[in-house]
């Protein structure tokens, strides 16, 4: 029996499951007041824009993945921005560069996708879904807690303490940047846990885009002075780049496993990958592979490994490049990966892989069996620690991301978007949701949907079982060249010896961290229709529900 920390959530009507416990709350309010899944998402959305700044904020982008239970169909809403008509590999070669800056006013280099995402989806769940909240209703408890306080999380004083190191100019150092310091250091030094945090100009921002709509985001005199500050300090995007963006409806892509249909996002997602691990999975007897056993480490993580490739071969917008999704998804293609695949085998190379990317993910699913599966995420803790004066809008360094070699596949160009790590998760059973999940966390976002499946379905764990169970990451982490298999030290020390012996290079970190990411889940009972939900304690979320 696997050990289980917290209990699971369970509930006969709505569900939901943040990695912020206020976040919770304001999207179970919002259900208590005849809110559909879409109206309690933002709620939720916007309420951790404001208490949990060091992970995402209304300057990043979101992704979407909705059953409508009405119609019975998945959408899927790309919520990402694109890069300024100014950001070209040239004038950052001119300025000097080989790479675009990690951090500062050349980062915040793509509009903000955020608050437009927001409000499509409103707008679909006004028209589709019989919503019939006012828009202003579902930024109530943001712009309260923005502008009354709330209490600092552990996790915000750790990692606003991190992006201090000075002697790390290149990641680091955020104090560099005004605005960052004003607001998020008091006398200096970070807010610690239970410090009172307010954010009074983020909270005017809020209750502006409250009065006036999401697009008042994008075209209005919030969006001149956003623009104004950031040119100001050097950087590229203009008013037309905030008039120009739009949200996209896009088909969700999707692979059998076991008797389920696995959603997820299209590129310029890695959703494909996520997918494409199960696809390759789909061809092992993993239930008869021990759970948490080396055997199993192993196969998935070479699963991984494959599956990696084939995105970095492949994986940029698909406006400006061709993805072959039917080829890489294929049945076929899950089979000849399988055939190279052998836990008697040594661990497959790979190139370097970054794994940083901090975001949100979270699942809602209300009374009617409408389900959201949600992330939001501004890339680096604070993005690129650029706040326009008068906004409290952290702008997030997504746009980092892009090469500046031409030839690369995702090189930048104006009007582009770029790579983009987040894609939330849904499986299906008989055309209805049965699992909702998904994770922050970068390059850890496939790896951990694989395990939160596998241990679900494979094995019939819990999902809180499934998220709390030792977790893995392959990836490298700031200023190593070369990748590690970070393994958290419940994992026995045999365990870890005999993945060394499959050429492993093995990395122990602490028994529950935040490394692996905030993962999350839902589960609907196609028999009682009562929701389990699960989060993870690496976070700071819960599952609630009524």
């Amino acid at each position: 029996m696997t050990q289980q920390y917290r209990a699971t959530t369970m509930a006969t009507k709505g569900m939901v499951t943040t990695p912020h416990y206020l976040a919770s709350q304001a999207a179970l309010a919002i259900l208590h007041k005849g809110g559909n899944a879409i109206e309690a998402a933002i709620a939720a959305a916007s309420t951790i824009a404001v208490v949990y700044p060091h992970m995402n904020s209304i300057g990043g982008d979101n992704f979407w993945l909705v059953y409508n239970a009405k119609t019975k169909e998945v959408k899927a809403l790309n919520s990402s921005g694109r890069a300024g008509h100014k950001a070209t590999i040239d004038f950052y070669k001119e300025q000097g560069y080989s790479k675009i800056p990690a951090r500062g006013p050349l980062a915040a280099n793509t509009v903000p996708g955020a608050v437009a995402g927001w409000g499509a989806a409103y707008d679909y769940a006004t028209a589709e879904m019989n919503g019939t909240l006012q828009w202003a209703e579902l930024l109530e408890q943001a712009i309260h807690y923005a502008k009354e306080g709330f209490p600092v999380t552990e996790s915000q004083e750790y990692w606003t303490k991190v992006n201090l190191d000075e002697t790390d100019q290149e990641f680091r150092a955020l104090q560099r940047f005004e605005e960052f310091a004003r607001i998020f250091l008091k006398d200096g030094k970070p807010y610690q846990e239970g410090d009172i945090l307010k954010q009074q100009d983020l909270g005017d921002t809020l209750a502006y885009i409250a009065q006036h709509g999401a697009q008042a985001f994008y075209n209005s005199e919030l969006t001149e002075k956003i623009v104004q500050d950031v040119q100001a300090q050097g950087g590229l995007l203009t008013v037309e780049d905030f008039k120009a963006h739009t949200s996209d409806w896009v088909d969700p892509i999707s692979v059998d496993y076991r008797g389920y249909t696995a959603y997820n996002l299209p590129p310029n997602t890695q959703g494909m990958a996520s997918l494409s691990i199960l696809n390759i999975l789909n061809n092992f007897d993993v239930a008869s592979i021990e759970e948490g056993s080396a055997d199993y480490y192993h196969l998935l993580v070479e699963a991984i490994k494959y599956a990696f490739i084939d995105r970095d071969a492949y994986l940029t917008d698909p406006t400006f490049s061709n993805v072959p999704l039917d080829e890489l998804l294929s049945k076929e293609h899950g089979q000849a990966i399988a055939e190279q695949i052998n836990e008697k085998l040594r661990a497959k190379e790979l190139q370097p892989l970054d794994a940083k990317g901090d975001t949100v993910w979270f699942g809602v699913v209300d009374a009617e069996g409408n389900a959201v599966s949600f992330i939001q995420s501004i890339y680096h803790e604070f993005g690129s620690g650029i706040i326009p004066k008068g906004t409290g809008v952290i702008l997030q360094n997504r746009g980092s991301f892009f090469s500046l070699d031409s030839q690369h596949v995702n090189a930048l160009a104006p009007h582009k978007r770029t790579f983009h790590t987040l894609n939330p998760a849904m499986l299906l059973q008989d055309g209805k949701p049965a699992l909702v999940y998904g994770t922050m966390g970068g390059e850890g976002q496939p790896q951990t949907q694989a395990a939160l499946v596998t241990r679900i379905v494979d094995y019939g764990m819990s999902v809180q079982a499934a998220i709390e169970a030792p977790r893995w990451l392959y990836g490298r982490t700031w200023g190593a060249s070369s990748n590690t298999l970070k393994l958290e030290s419940r994992i026995a020390h045999d365990i870890r010896l005999a993945l060394a012996e499959k050429g492993h290079d093995i990395e122990v970190l602490a028994d529950f961290t935040d490394t692996m990411g905030h993962a999350g889940a839902i589960w609907i009972d196609p028999d009682t229709n009562v929701k389990f939900g699960g989060a993870d304690p690496r976070g700071d979320g819960v599952a609630i529900g009524y």
